[in-house]
């Protein structure tokens, strides 16, 4: 479908900005299957969403679509504990897909460190003057919580703890996370200098999941971790017995409660939760299983375009070609309420016409696809292809065929 310019649209930073849009309208079929009927023999785990005394911040969003599944509180700021953990994960993610970290380096634990942090809470048991690898560090901040590691970890990489948590919130900063702060690299109390909120770390897990692929698979979601003959349990609500989970991180303190970002991955569809402020651990684990099993069986995943399917058109100004082909990076899917036999409504959604030179992959427009009753979903269209600013000759061409579109 070719986006054609939406009437009515207003001055945005006191200039216009034309936004085109097309639509295409889907009927839906009446599938009549259940929820999840593996789910309902293993008997173990009933759908449900979390009540407010139980979760006072809890959210679920299908990151392949975009969708917010279920929300309640998603911007209210609270301490995360060491769920704090996940953006030093994600900020050593990002330093070694830059080259300016590398897992095979080892750092030392310096005596300040060791005085702050020496078996201090969760812990590697590291002791002053100890060398560890990066790549141990990383697998005992992820999956046994180790204060100390994340500690050896940005004093190694940044030449202080400082350093690394400044770096923490220019990357938070920069994925657009406006509720949060970090004051340290892991999370432990601080008198309130570390806060974030549900939509937040949705934003981070979604980063950590699509940008670093291969490094969230081999050091997120382990049942545990051995260093040096010490053998430590992870304990990821999830991992182990809800299908496709992957965990991400727990936390605790007396100020913060017991939360969690989690997330889960089945048929093509991957859903983030995030839950806070739950009072007891027990209940925290029986609730997180309850809210995954909820967000996969409560709608039904259904698939509009395939793989590389062409999506639409995007006008284009000034390039070798007057429209560009817009396609998704994966498959294109909305998720509806079980049994729903409303139509579909999509829109693409750009600022233009583009301008040339575009590069093949490049993101330049987004999809919103709408029914009623559920939160839109947007995936984000690319350039099917390169298109080069166009020459002399076809400047000319493009005003001419400009008068009569």
């Amino acid at each position: 479908m070719r986006a054609s310019p939406s009437a009515g649209r207003g001055v945005i930073a006191a200039r216009v900005t034309a936004l085109f849009r097309s639509r295409f309208v889907l009927p839906l079929l009446l599938l009549g299957a259940l929820a999840h009927p593996a789910a309902a023999q293993r008997g173990a785990v009933v759908p449900a969403i979390p009540r407010a005394s139980d979760a006072p911040v809890a959210m679920m969003v299908d990151i392949t679509t975009g969708q917010v599944l279920h929300a309640r509180n998603p911007d209210r700021r609270f301490v995360p504990a060491s769920v704090t953990k996940v953006m030093t994960l994600y900020l050593a993610f990002e330093l070694i897909a830059r080259g300016r970290l590398d897992p095979a380096q080892v750092f030392t634990m310096s005596p300040a460190v060791a005085h702050e942090w020496r078996h201090r809470g969760s812990s590697m048991f590291l002791d002053q003057g100890e060398r560890v690898r990066v790549d141990d560090l990383l697998l005992g901040i992820a999956n046994v919580s180790g204060n100390d590691a994340a500690a050896v970890l940005a004093e190694g990489q940044a030449g202080s703890v400082k350093a690394w948590t400044d770096a923490m919130n220019r990357t938070a900063h920069t994925l657009g996370m406006s509720g949060s702060h970090f004051g340290s690299p892991n999370g432990f109390p601080d008198e309130g200098h570390t806060f974030t909120t549900a939509s937040d770390l949705v934003t981070l897990a979604k980063a950590m999941i699509t940008r670093h692929r291969g490094k969230f698979g081999y050091y997120v979601g382990r049942a545990g971790f051995d260093y040096k003959g010490i053998a430590q349990v992870n304990h990821d609500p999830l991992i182990g017995y809800v299908p496709g989970a992957d965990g991400i991180k727990t936390g605790f303190t007396n100020e913060a409660g017991f939360n969690y970002l989690g997330t889960a991955k089945r048929d093509g569809q991957r859903l983030v939760m995030v839950l806070a402020g739950v009072p007891d651990g027990r209940l925290r684990r029986r609730i997180a299983r309850a809210y995954m099993e909820w967000g996969f069986a409560a709608f039904e995943h259904r698939q509009l375009f395939a793989r590389g399917a062409p999506v639409g058109e995007a006008r284009v100004q000034d390039g070798a070609v007057r429209h560009v082909a817009l396609v998704a990076q994966g498959p294109v899917a909305i998720d509806l309420p079980r049994g729903t036999t409303d139509k579909l409504s999509a829109t693409i959604r750009y600022e233009g016409p583009l301008r040339a030179p575009i590069a093949a992959g490049q993101e330049v427009a987004t999809l919103e696809v709408t029914a009623p009753g559920v939160a839109p979903a947007r995936i984000p269209l690319y350039a099917a292809r390169g298109v080069e600013a166009a020459g002399p000759l076809q400047r000319i061409v493009n005003a001419l065929a400009g008068l009569f579109a």
